[in-house]
């Protein structure tokens, strides 16, 4: 007999504060710069635009989109 919680949960889809977070986080435990960094914000360009999406992922504003020229 299977649980029908757990199905549910597999399905749902990640919130995109923790999302955008976790995507974060990865990158900086990897990234030999962000590792050195005390703070985001002194990290790669790569970890800083990935924190810059959780801020305005915390703020409930979606990520700007580029242009394309």
């Amino acid at each position: 007999m299977s649980d029908g919680r757990a199905d549910t949960a597999a399905l749902k889809p990640e919130d995109p504060t923790l999302l955008a977070y976790r995507l974060w986080f990865e990158h900086a435990r990897k990234c030999d710069h962000c590792k050195r960094m005390s703070k985001a914000s002194d990290g790669c360009d790569d970890g800083r635009a990935l924190w810059g999406t959780y801020r305005l992922a915390c703020i409930g504003r979606p990520e700007p989109k580029k242009e394309s020229s």
